[in-house]
């Protein structure tokens, strides 16, 4: 007997990437059903060869569903995710609602998948932020190999990690320019059209955004509390895929090489390291793509026992919508739930 699954949020850019990947992974979901907010009520999104139509989140009764991934917002989880899971389903969430909430585990599964089974305590399993999910993918081989005790890494990420708002505004504003129209700015606080800019999400006390905060907690969470993390996100005019360039500096001595070996056989970690000319992923190549694909592995010579790379991957898949799916594999083939028996 199959699951059924619920995706709440599933007009959204993450929404509609966890339909797709559901239908390419074969998911053994016996019945999907797609929700959203009263307004997009109706809309009609594809799951496979299959078209279903939206229903309304507020009207649905979870009683009878298994798994519910979870994509609709901060405000959208906090409020619902307590409600479903108290109808039985087990939450899986890509808000950063629950992420540091003790507990509710946060998973990645190439690197913590035993610590899936905190998802009883409340009935919600927690997805990293984007920004995170491929930095400890790419991190955790090596921490095992020589042990991690800083990393700084610096964020070139994509405008979908702000939604179909932050497409559209690029897509936009670059016809624009071009037609040397007046370029609006709405979703991003400068021009994103050929520019960076170095501010996601709102700013904290310390000088650092939430979304350089996110990134050393989470990594803590995750990985290893003793690693100390400083992360500098900047928004980069393209439309998919998050690239990061790391230092990390090891308690142990670690060679390129041995670098190269542990990342080679770690699992979702793709490397593509030639030195010379496009011998690297960038996230064009990473786009529609499941790994994390690390590149431009050497020696830092600043710190003792310190190593330099470069990782891309696509935030709206790894970073999101697959993790999730990946998440939902995890219980299901450590048979951690079991799919509800429906009624006659």
């Amino acid at each position: 007997m199959g699951y059924k699954v619920a995706v709440v949020g599933a007009t959204g850019n993450v929404g509609r990437e966890m339909l797709e990947i559901l239908a390419e992974r074969r998911f053994p979901a016996d019945e999907v059903v797609v929700l959203a907010s009263r307004k997009s009520q109706g809309v009609e999104v594809s799951y496979g060869e299959k078209t279903l139509k939206v229903k309304a989140l507020e009207n649905y009764d979870f009683s009878d569903i298994d798994i519910c991934l979870m994509s609709a917002g901060g405000a959208v989880s906090k409020e619902w995710s307590p409600k479903i899971a108290a109808q039985g389903a087990v939450v899986i969430d890509n808000s950063s609602t629950w992420r540091m909430d003790p507990d509710v585990p946060l998973i990645v599964p190439e690197v913590n998948a035993d610590a899936v089974t905190g998802f009883r305590k409340k009935g919600i399993i927690a997805n990293p932020n984007c920004s995170t999910a491929q930095l400890v993918v790419a991190l955790k081989p090596l921490h095992d190999k020589a042990t991690i005790r800083r990393v700084v890494v610096s964020t070139y990420q994509s405008v979908s990690g702000a939604g179909k708002d932050g497409m559209d505004e690029l897509d936009r504003q670059t016809k624009a320019i071009y037609s040397l129209g007046d370029i609006e700015m709405k979703k991003f606080p400068k021009r994103i059209a050929f520019n960076v800019i170095p501010h996601i999400d709102v700013f904290m006390d310390d000088g650092s955004t939430k979304e350089e905060w996110k990134m050393v907690v989470e990594t803590k969470k995750i990985l290893d509390p003793k690693i100390k993390l400083n992360a500098t996100c900047v928004r980069v005019p393209v439309f998919i895929g998050h690239s990061e360039a790391v230092n990390i500096e090891f308690e142990n001595p670690i060679t390129v090489d041995e670098a190269h070996e542990a990342l080679r056989n770690a699992p979702g970690v793709l490397v593509i390291d030639k030195r010379e000319p496009g011998g690297y992923a960038t996230p064009h190549e990473a786009a529609g793509e499941d790994a994390t694909y690390v590149s431009r592995v050497r020696e830092d010579p600043t710190v003792e026992n310190g190593l330099v790379l470069w990782c891309v991957s696509d935030n709206l898949r790894k970073g999101a919508a697959l993790n999730a799916i990946q998440i939902a594999e995890c219980l299901i083939n450590r048979k951690l739930i079991s799919a509800k028996k429906k009624a006659a």
